[in-house]
């Protein structure tokens, strides 16, 4: 088992399409791999899980991975988050679009 802790700076935190990111991410694993909230446990394959969560931003969490490549599951799920869900700022790629008007 691998535990590693990380805080979401992101400023929606881990709702909609932050947590598609991270679902999607954690596809790519064969571990079993779980986010854990204040003692709440949930499958990081699971949007319902994710969102049921509340996530919001500045909340530290735990990305727990048990499995032949759970190392590297956590540790990408780990920069995912860190580099805000590929957001910067806050802003998605529809609002870069509408800088040039």
């Amino acid at each position: 088992m691998y535990v590693k802790e990380v805080v979401v700076k992101n400023q929606v935190g881990l709702y909609a399409r932050p947590a598609t990111f991270f679902i999607q991410k954690a596809n790519e694993f064969q571990s079993s791999i779980w986010v854990e909230k204040e003692e709440r446990r949930v499958n990081a394959k699971s949007l319902l899980g994710i969102l049921s969560l509340g996530v919001t931003v500045d909340t530290e969490i735990k990305i727990i991975a048990d499995g032949i490549d759970e190392e590297a599951a956590v540790n990408s799920l780990i920069k995912l988050v860190e580099v805000g869900f590929f957001e910067e700022n806050g802003e998605s790629k529809e609002n870069e679009g509408s800088a040039n008007n």
